[in-house]
C-alpha cells in the first residue's frame, strides 16, 4: 500500500480513547500495541518526527524513542520524504503492499 497523505483518518488509534496514547511508563507499551498493526504507522511517525511532537506514542515510538531517532539522524530534513521513499522501495523489492516500516 502506498503512502497515505490522509493518514489520520486511517489510523487504528481513531478507535481508541486519546488519553490512552498519551501515557507514561509501562502504559506506553499498551499504546504501542495499537500502533503495531496500524496501516499508517510510518505516516504517523513521520508526522511526529517532522513536527518534533514531544508527547504520546506516535508511529509506535515513545517520546524517548523519537528523541533518540532524531539525535541519531540530525541531517534528515524531511522524515515524511525519507519514510515514504523507504516504504516504496521496500514494496518494490518485496513485490508487496506490506505495511512494514523500516527501522
Amino acid at each position: 500500500m502506498s503512502w497515505n497523505e490522509d493518514w489520520a483518518s486511517a489510523a487504528l488509534c481513531q478507535k481508541s480513547v486519546p488519553d490512552e496514547l498519551f501515557v507514561r511508563g509501562a502504559e506506553q507499551h499498551k499504546a504501542k500495541v495499537v500502533c503495531a498493526a496500524c496501516p499508517v504507522r510510518g505516516e504517523c511517525l513521520a508526522e511526529a518526527l517532522d513536527n518534533r511532537i514531544e508527547w504520546g506514542v506516535w508511529g509506535g515510538l515513545t517520546e524517548r524513542e523519537r528523541r533518540a531517532v532524531l539525535r541519531k539522524r540530525p541531517q534528515v530534513t524531511s522524515w515524511s520524504a525519507l519514510l515514504r521513499t523507504a516504504k516504496e522501495e521496500h514494496e518494490r523489492a518485496t513485490g508487496s503492499g506490506s505495511e512494514a516500516v523500516p527501522a
